[in-house]
C-alpha cells in the first residue's frame, strides 16, 4: 500500500530582539561606515522545517529607519541623492531559491531599490534550528553580500580635492537573522 503524506508548511517570522540588518561602505576609500535598518520584516514560508523547500521569502525594510549612527548623513540617505525615502519608502527582497552550496548556502531572489529590481545571491550560513526555553521553534543565519548602489539608482558621487572617491560603489550587506517558528 502506498500512502501519500502531505508537508506541513511552516511559516516563520524573523526576531528583532535577536536579528541585526546593515550595511558597510568605503568612505573616502580609506575607512568603512555601517549601516543599520532598524526596522523591517522578514516571512518565510517551508516545508516544515527544511528551508531549501521555502516557497515564500520576502524581506522588507523601512528606508525612513536607516541609521549610521550620524544624524546628517542618516538625513543624505534618505534624500533624493540616495534612497528618496519620501518617495520610495521601503527596499525589498523576494527570495526565489535558497541551496545548499557546499558547507554554505546561497539565497537567490529579487532586490528592489528606489523601484529599481536586480537579481541578488546572498551566501548564507545556516546555524541550525532550536528549540528554546520558552518552547518557541527557532532557526539562525549569517547572510553576507555584495550589491553594486549605482545599479540600483543611488548614484550620487562627489570626489575630493585629491580626487579620491567619497563613498564606494560596492555595499556589503550583513545580516544576523533569527527566525522564530509560527503556530
Amino acid at each position: 500500500m502506498i500512502t501519500t503524506e502531505k508537508m506541513t508548511t511552516s511559516k516563520w517570522t524573523v526576531d528583532p530582539a535577536h536579528s541585526e540588518i546593515q550595511f558597510k561602505v568605503k568612505h573616502l576609500m580609506i575607512t568603512t561606515v555601517t549601516g543599520y535598518f532598524t526596522r523591517y520584516s522578514l516571512e518565510v514560508e517551508t516545508e516544515g522545517e527544511d528551508f531549501t523547500k521555502a516557497s515564500h521569502i520576502r524581506f522588507t525594510a523601512d528606508i525612513d529607519s536607516v541609521n549610521t549612527n550620524n544624524a546628517q548623513r542618516d538625513t543624505h540617505l534618505k534624500s533624493p541623492d540616495f534612497f528618496d525615502a519620501a518617495t520610495h519608502a521601503q527596499l525589498t527582497f523576494t527570495g526565489r531559491k535558497f541551496e545548499k552550496s557546499g558547507d554554505d548556502y546561497q539565497l537567490h531572489g529579487d532586490l528592489t531599490i528606489r523601484d529599481v529590481t536586480r537579481p541578488v545571491t546572498v551566501r548564507v550560513d545556516y546555524a541550525g534550528t532550536v528549540v528554546d526555553p520558552y518552547g518557541q521553534t527557532k532557526a539562525g543565519f549569517t547572510i553576507d553580500g555584495k550589491i553594486s548602489r549605482k545599479a540600483f539608482g543611488l548614484t550620487w558621487d562627489a570626489v575630493t580635492e585629491a580626487g579620491s572617491v567619497v563613498v564606494s560603489d560596492e555595499i556589503r550587506l550583513h545580516a544576523e537573522v533569527q527566525l522564530v517558528k509560527g503556530a
